[in-house]
């Protein structure tokens, strides 16, 4: 499982990179290894649409299961990766940089404070072996 350092964890599978006051939103390497083959992807939020920490941002379609993508951190949705709309595979095969799905302005940087490490997250992922 890769998990990189530089990033934090939602115990819900989503991982965020912040720079500046852009937090990149994903869903972790663990979250696209659960649910194998994914082949669609329903965007829930447009750009300049607000958004509040835990509200549903798009549900991940698999061979096996269907999953909601949950916002870590409340915000301004500004940018969506709509790349993804034709190569969902992308979810599975970089998880961490082409695969990311939303970017959104953080309206509370505080609420990064209750996000994982990715030691935390390591074990919370083992703790559901």
């Amino acid at each position: 499982m890769n998990t990189p350092k530089y990033l934090k964890f939602t115990k819900t599978d989503e991982w965020v990179k912040v720079d500046g006051n852009i937090a990149k939103i994903g869903i972790s390497d663990f979250a696209q290894g659960q649910l194998s083959d994914i082949v669609y992807i329903e965007f829930n939020k447009e750009p300049e649409e607000s958004v509040e920490e835990g509200q549903t941002l798009a549900t991940v379609e698999s061979v096996k299961a269907a999953a909601d993508v949950n916002s870590p951190i409340s915000g301004k949705v500004i940018e969506v990766n709509e790349s993804l709309s034709d190569t969902p595979e992308l979810l599975n095969e970089d998880p961490y940089k082409n695969g990311w799905l939303f970017k959104i302005e953080l309206n509370n940087p505080a609420e990064l404070n209750e996000l994982l490490d990715a030691i935390g997250y390591d074990e919370l992922c083992e703790s559901r072996h």
